[in-house]
Protein backbone atom coordinates (compact mmCIF):
# COMPACT_ATOMS: atom_id res chain seq x y z
CA UNK A 1 0.00 0.00 0.00
CA UNK A 2 1.10 3.55 -0.70
CA UNK A 3 -0.32 6.38 1.39
CA UNK A 4 0.00 10.13 0.89
CA UNK A 5 -0.93 12.99 3.18
CA UNK A 6 -0.62 16.76 3.14
CA UNK A 7 2.32 18.00 5.20
CA UNK A 8 0.35 20.72 6.99
CA UNK A 9 -2.83 22.72 6.63
CA UNK A 10 -2.61 25.15 3.71
CA UNK A 11 0.40 23.42 2.15
CA UNK A 12 0.38 21.52 -1.14
CA UNK A 13 3.49 19.55 -0.12
CA UNK A 14 2.61 15.87 0.19
CA UNK A 15 4.39 13.06 2.03
CA UNK A 16 4.28 9.71 0.26
CA UNK A 17 4.60 6.71 2.57
CA UNK A 18 5.88 3.48 1.02
CA UNK A 19 6.63 0.23 2.85
CA UNK A 20 10.29 0.95 2.09
CA UNK A 21 10.39 4.60 3.17
CA UNK A 22 9.04 8.08 2.53
CA UNK A 23 9.37 10.65 -0.23
CA UNK A 24 8.02 14.18 -0.57
CA UNK A 25 5.95 15.15 -3.59
CA UNK A 26 5.17 18.76 -4.42
CA UNK A 27 3.53 20.69 -7.22
CA UNK A 28 5.76 20.72 -10.27
CA UNK A 29 5.17 24.43 -10.81
CA UNK A 30 6.48 25.33 -7.35
CA UNK A 31 9.66 27.39 -7.29
CA UNK A 32 12.78 25.65 -6.08
CA UNK A 33 11.35 22.15 -6.53
CA UNK A 34 13.61 19.78 -4.63
CA UNK A 35 11.32 16.74 -4.56
CA UNK A 36 9.56 14.93 -7.38
CA UNK A 37 6.20 16.07 -8.68
CA UNK A 38 3.47 13.74 -9.91
CA UNK A 39 4.70 13.58 -13.52
CA UNK A 40 8.23 12.85 -12.34
CA UNK A 41 6.99 10.03 -10.12
CA UNK A 42 5.02 8.57 -13.06
CA UNK A 43 8.05 8.80 -15.35
CA UNK A 44 10.35 7.42 -12.64
CA UNK A 45 8.29 4.25 -12.35
CA UNK A 46 9.14 3.45 -15.98
CA UNK A 47 12.84 4.25 -15.50
CA UNK A 48 13.07 2.07 -12.38
CA UNK A 49 11.22 -0.84 -13.97
CA UNK A 50 13.37 -0.63 -17.10
CA UNK A 51 16.63 -0.82 -15.13
CA UNK A 52 15.34 -3.59 -12.85
CA UNK A 53 14.07 -5.61 -15.82
CA UNK A 54 17.46 -5.37 -17.56
CA UNK A 55 19.25 -6.59 -14.43
CA UNK A 56 16.74 -9.40 -13.88
CA UNK A 57 16.99 -10.60 -17.48
CA UNK A 58 20.80 -10.41 -17.50
CA UNK A 59 20.99 -12.38 -14.25
CA UNK A 60 18.64 -15.08 -15.63
CA UNK A 61 20.76 -15.42 -18.79
CA UNK A 62 24.09 -15.00 -16.98
CA UNK A 63 24.97 -11.94 -19.09
CA UNK A 64 27.92 -9.92 -17.73
CA UNK A 65 25.85 -6.79 -17.15
CA UNK A 66 27.51 -4.58 -14.56
CA UNK A 67 25.47 -1.41 -14.59
CA UNK A 68 22.43 0.13 -16.30
CA UNK A 69 21.86 3.85 -16.76
CA UNK A 70 18.46 5.08 -17.94
CA UNK A 71 17.38 8.64 -18.69
CA UNK A 72 13.83 9.65 -19.46
CA UNK A 73 12.62 12.84 -21.08
CA UNK A 74 8.99 13.77 -21.37
CA UNK A 75 6.92 15.47 -24.02
CA UNK A 76 3.70 16.61 -22.40
CA UNK A 77 2.97 19.37 -24.91
CA UNK A 78 0.03 17.37 -26.32
CA UNK A 79 -1.38 16.14 -23.01
CA UNK A 80 -4.23 18.69 -23.08
CA UNK A 81 -4.93 18.37 -26.82
CA UNK A 82 -8.70 17.94 -27.17
CA UNK A 83 -8.61 15.95 -30.43
CA UNK A 84 -5.55 13.75 -30.01
CA UNK A 85 -4.06 13.85 -26.50
CA UNK A 86 -0.83 11.98 -25.87
CA UNK A 87 2.04 11.90 -23.41
CA UNK A 88 5.46 10.95 -24.73
CA UNK A 89 8.38 9.43 -22.88
CA UNK A 90 11.78 8.87 -24.48
CA UNK A 91 14.20 6.50 -22.77
CA UNK A 92 17.94 6.52 -23.35
CA UNK A 93 19.63 3.41 -21.99
CA UNK A 94 23.25 2.50 -21.46
CA UNK A 95 24.46 -0.99 -20.53
CA UNK A 96 27.89 -1.35 -18.98
CA UNK A 97 29.90 -4.54 -18.84
CA UNK A 98 31.63 -6.89 -21.27
CA UNK A 99 28.43 -7.74 -23.17
CA UNK A 100 28.42 -9.25 -26.65
CA UNK A 101 26.48 -7.28 -29.26
CA UNK A 102 23.79 -9.99 -29.36
CA UNK A 103 23.39 -9.76 -25.56
CA UNK A 104 22.95 -5.97 -25.79
CA UNK A 105 20.33 -6.42 -28.52
CA UNK A 106 18.42 -8.94 -26.43
CA UNK A 107 18.48 -6.60 -23.43
CA UNK A 108 17.06 -3.74 -25.51
CA UNK A 109 14.38 -6.06 -26.91
CA UNK A 110 13.25 -7.28 -23.48
CA UNK A 111 12.85 -3.78 -22.03
CA UNK A 112 9.57 -3.18 -23.86
CA UNK A 113 8.20 -6.10 -21.87
CA UNK A 114 8.97 -4.59 -18.48
CA UNK A 115 5.76 -4.61 -16.41
CA UNK A 116 5.43 -0.82 -16.19
CA UNK A 117 6.08 -0.33 -19.92
CA UNK A 118 3.34 -2.87 -20.66
CA UNK A 119 1.02 -1.24 -18.13
CA UNK A 120 1.56 2.22 -19.65
CA UNK A 121 1.18 1.12 -23.27
CA UNK A 122 -1.11 -1.89 -23.55
CA UNK A 123 -3.32 -2.17 -20.48
CA UNK A 124 -6.55 -0.41 -19.69
CA UNK A 125 -6.16 1.07 -16.23
CA UNK A 126 -9.36 1.45 -14.22
CA UNK A 127 -9.28 3.76 -11.24
CA UNK A 128 -11.89 3.63 -8.50
CA UNK A 129 -12.00 6.54 -6.06
CA UNK A 130 -13.46 5.90 -2.59
CA UNK A 131 -13.48 7.87 0.68
CA UNK A 132 -10.66 6.96 3.05
CA UNK A 133 -12.01 6.30 6.51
Amino acid sequence: MIHIETEKVGSSKQLLHFDSGNVWAIEEQAEGVQNPGSHELFDASLVACTALTAHWYARQRKFPLERVSVEVTRDNTHEQDKENPWYGLTLKIKFEGPLAEEQRKRLYDVLERCPIHKLMTSTEVRITTLPLE
